[in-house]
């Protein structure tokens, strides 16, 4: 019996390459999972027990979306499956068994963005740097460069460019002090000590290399410096790996990612077969006219040619107004007129733009015209002041000497502990190199704080200890728990205190709910749940901030979103708006080199290939920009696309194809 029905000759390649380096060039609507999720059932039909193969990719939706698929072709009860997850939950794993010969501890604590900027702060101010000369975001940023390719803080001051680069480099070191001392980590060290795990301690490397039989990366365009050397380690013994990309869509380079990867990995691996998809099943044959128009104009590419599974007469129309508010202006008016005379659902339709500024136009209009829209890419639950202030919560409870949690806590809500108190602790802390936690007993023993402070700390104390004894003692109940702490601290006051209008103090509170209900829900689907894992869980998914992402794509409303925010995403109506110089390419790419240029290239390519069905490109003859009205000059990416086939409109009132 044909196993592979419903796979076209390229696809059923890549599926039955079953050995060696496989490189499979997967464009845009090419069907890349559905190779990736048969080719792990040919592995287990083949004789390879599931257990023995990883396969790997970036995001906890993708793993997600993976794992269901390879359930309904493997059938939902085998026992074993294979390993699917992401680079950094992956490593997760590898740590919690490994990295006590790193000196730390097996439930060590992960920091999200504001740990770090709080850790950072206090490295910057005990170097005696000011902010003034140096953000703590500055700093995190040179620091996760290092991380990403792979620079531990013993080496970074190699690599520095500049005077700051220099100060960045002895910051590095103690920041990393820091965060051993508190028994966490960020989450660029999930990768980089994952790395030194491999680099330093042979039998560490050999173990994990053992554990599996056959490796796949998906998207491995995005790879960065550590997640190569990660991945080259694990299959350096037999080299039974198969990589699924598209350098055509490699748009991450701001954040570590290396699109020569990709391109040399014929060069890293010897002896690959390279196997290329490039039946698109995604978007009409007009749309892939223009987006491959365009990327041919990038030099150094692996050469592929979209072909078109769906005809259509509609063409691509390009669109220039006079201005920004006449774009935002028209282009929802032809939104409205689908919605409201055509039953265009508003979830068909997308706005997709290049920078933040770009939508506040457009929200303005689709406000106006009472259409329901989401923004995605706006602040992420996790960051919000009250989920920031309760896990930090569960923080002290899991790992007592995460002291950024502690002090994030210690007076909030408002509990009598003042600063002079804690900055007391703190240097007391400093001079005996002991936790903040480890010195309050022997601190109010010695009556070095005041009779008030005291009783406030020990009640402070008391709470703390005996909610750890109420996650510990029973975990299935964890999600009453929190609720009763939240209860007990009286943070309804403190929402009340923050926010002064009803609505925002409800929409607050019900942030919290929310959160409880996110541990509900992880209780629900864990065998053996416990604090520490569902902290893990949850800085694994605020970091990569999808949740709210995706689930915000269930609504039925109008999209706005930025062109990276909707790569791996699709669309029946496209509206990509602002091509214009300085906006689409970018003005730090018009700066840089042509190799800034090219990511551009391939960032429009990305936002052209998300539609379906019909895509309009516009731009505004002139922009108003630090308060003068400046012309714009059309993107250059225009010209490159165009040809006598697209529809063309100098317009200020537009009407829907």
């Amino acid at each position: 019996m044909d196993r592979l029905p419903k796979l076209n000759s390229a696809q059923r390649e890549a599926v039955l390459t079953l050995c060696g380096p496989l490189l499979v060039l997967a464009g845009a609507g090419t069907g890349k999972t559905r190779v990736i999720t048969y080719r792990m059932a040919e592995l287990i039909h083949r004789g390879t027990p599931p257990q023995r193969i990883l396969s790997v990719t970036f995001t906890n939706k993708a793993a997600r979306e993976m794992q269901e698929r390879a359930a309904r072709l493997l059938g939902g009860q085998r026992q074993n499956k294979p390993f699917i997850a992401t680079f950094h939950s992956l490593c997760v794993r590898i740590l919690r068994q490994e990295i006590t010969v790193l000196g730390y501890p097996p439930n060590f604590a992960i920091y999200d963005r504001g740990d770090q900027e709080s850790a950072a702060r206090k490295v910057l101010r005990d170097i005696r740097i000011g902010e003034g000369a140096f953000r703590p975001g500055d700093l995190l940023q040179r620091i996760s460069r290092w991380k990403m390719a792979g620079i531990g803080p013993a080496h970074a001051a190699d690599f520095s460019e500049c005077d700051l680069d220099s100060l960045a480099a002895v910051a590095y070191r103690r920041y990393q002090v820091s965060l051993r001392a508190a028994a966490a980590v960020d989450f660029d060290d999930l990768l980089l000590l994952t790395l030194q795990l491999f680099r330093e301690f042979p039998q560490v490397l050999s173990r994990h290399q053992r554990r599996f039989d056959s490796v796949q990366i998906d998207e491995y365009q995005d790879t960065n410096a550590a997640q190569f050397e990660l991945v080259e380690a694990l299959v350096r013994e037999h080299h039974n790996l198969c990589v699924v990309g598209d350098d055509d869509q490699s748009i991450y380079g701001w954040r570590g990612a290396d699109v020569a990867h990709i391109l040399n990995f014929q060069s890293y691996f010897l002896g690959t077969k390279v196997v290329r998809l490039e039946d698109n099943y995604r978007c009409t044959d007009k749309i892939l006219d223009v987006a491959n128009r365009l990327i041919k104009h990038n030099r150094g590419r692996h050469e592929k040619q979209l072909r078109a599974h769906k005809t259509t007469s509609d063409g691509v129309r390009f669109l220039e107004f006079p201005d920004e508010v006449a774009e935002a202006e028209n282009v929802v008016r032809e939104i409205n007129e689908l919605v409201r005379k055509r039953d265009t659902p508003q979830g068909d339709i997308t706005i997709l733009f290049r920078t933040n500024e770009q939508p506040r136009l457009f929200e303005t209009e689709l406000r106006r015209a009472q259409l329901n829209y989401v923004l995605l890419g706006g602040q992420s639950f996790f960051d919000r002041r009250e989920i920031r202030d309760m896990l930090a919560y569960l923080k002290v409870l899991a790992h007592p000497s995460d002291e950024v949690s502690l002090l994030r806590i210690i007076n909030t809500p408002v509990r009598g502990i003042g600063t002079t108190t804690v900055q007391k602790l703190l240097h007391r802390a400093v001079k005996e190199h002991r936790s903040l936690w480890a010195v309050i007993p022997q601190a109010i023993s010695e009556a070095e704080i005041s009779t008030k402070s005291a009783a406030a700390l020990n009640a402070f104390r008391e709470l703390l200890e005996r909610y750890r004894r109420a996650f510990d003692r029973t975990p299935k109940k964890m999600a009453e728990t929190l609720r009763a702490l939240i209860a007990e601290i009286d943070y309804h006051a403190e929402i009340q205190k923050q926010y002064k209008e009803p609505q925002q103090q409800l929409l607050h509170w019900e942030m919290l709910d929310e959160l409880v209900e996110s541990l509900e829900r992880y209780l629900e689907r864990s065998a053996s749940p416990s604090l520490s894992d569902y902290l893990e869980e949850s800085a694994l998914n605020g970091r990569e901030e999808e949740a709210d992402k995706y689930d915000q794509l269930e609504h039925d409303a109008v999209r706005l979103m930025t062109l990276h925010s909707a790569k791996g995403l699709e669309f029946h109506r496209v509206y990509m708006v602002g091509l214009e110089e300085s906006l689409l390419p970018h003005q730090r790419s018009i700066d840089g080199n042509e190799a800034a240029i090219a990511e551009e290239r391939r960032l429009a390519y990305v936002g052209i290939t998300r539609a379906k069905d019909h895509l309009t490109l516009t731009r505004a003859a002139s922009r108003k920009k630090w308060g003068k009205r400046r012309a714009s000059l059309p993107s250059r990416f225009l010209f490159e696309m165009r040809s006598d086939c697209a529809s063309d409109d100098k317009a200020n009132d537009v009407q829907p194809d």
